[in-house]
């Protein structure tokens, strides 16, 4: 799937999310009750997502480690600390296509001040926030650093043992 094709289909998913439920069934199977309180503080698009990340996961291969399920579910839980409407992701995504160094200017800001910046603060920076909820609610350091390092060039950590679980980390997130 393109990238602007998977964008859209994002969008999408995300306005639709009001229509849905959220089944807990599987996050209760990987989640501590700790993890699995801060799942239940995304937004129902960002639990719906997460959920299918995971079952992409689990249909990559026979044995999927613990912690990866857990990243699976949890890579986004950063977001609860400045949530966004679909429009402000959108914007986001745009100025990282189409006019980086305003992304990138704007993800420096204060983001109690400068809300105006606060979609690309928060694309930039959820994956660090999402290593700390995870932490906080006694998850493994592997789940917690493959949180962290969601959004990374998987290339940079090659050598890194847990690069192939990133990896297929990744390839879920980007499927869905």
């Amino acid at each position: 799937m393109t990238h602007t094709l998977y964008r859209v289909t994002q969008g999408v998913r995300a306005l639709a999310a009001f229509t849905q439920t959220v089944d807990y069934t599987l996050p209760q199977t990987y989640l501590s009750p700790p993890l699995l309180a801060a799942f239940k503080r995304m937004k129902r698009s960002e639990q719906l997502h997460s959920i299918r990340v995971l079952k992409a996961v689990l249909q990559q291969e026979a044995e999927t480690p613990h912690d990866l399920a857990v990243a699976a579910l949890m890579h986004d839980s950063g977001k609860v600390r400045y949530p966004l409407s679909v429009y402000g992701k959108s914007i986001a995504v745009l100025l990282r296509m189409f006019a980086p160094g305003i992304y990138h200017r704007a993800c420096t800001c204060d983001p109690q001040r400068a809300v105006w910046a606060r979609p690309c603060i928060v694309a930039e920076h959820h994956p660090k926030w999402s290593g700390e909820i995870l932490r906080g609610a006694g998850a493994s350091e592997r789940a917690s650093w493959l949180v962290e390092h969601h959004q990374e060039v998987v290339a940079g950590w090659m050598d890194h043992p847990y690069a192939a679980l990133l990896w297929r980390l990744q390839r879920a997130d980007d499927m869905n």
